[in-house]
């Protein structure tokens, strides 16, 4: 088998990969990490994503015990049908 010929260019991505002194193989990290930090954390993300939700759940939940305690239908548990 041939040895590979060289480049007309003189340009070798693997010489150029090694001098970026980027161990970890993404030249990009550094600048993609602030999407992960601060405000875009993925509890902040997820946090954002139901607004209301929390006041939602309380005035329902409101709304249930209000019912049960002060709203009961009184011809419900007695057996009988009336038409």
């Amino acid at each position: 088998m041939a040895p590979p010929r060289p480049s007309l260019t003189g340009f070798d991505p693997k010489k150029f990969a090694a001098a970026s002194g980027n161990s970890k193989g993404d030249p990009w990290a550094r600048y993609e990490a602030w999407r992960y930090t601060g405000p875009f954390t993925r509890w902040n993300r997820f946090k954002g994503a139901f607004p209301g939700l929390g006041i939602a759940t309380v005035a329902f939940a409101g709304y249930l015990v209000a019912e049960q305690l002060f709203f009961k239908d009184e011809h419900r548990n007695h057996g009988e049908e009336h038409h």
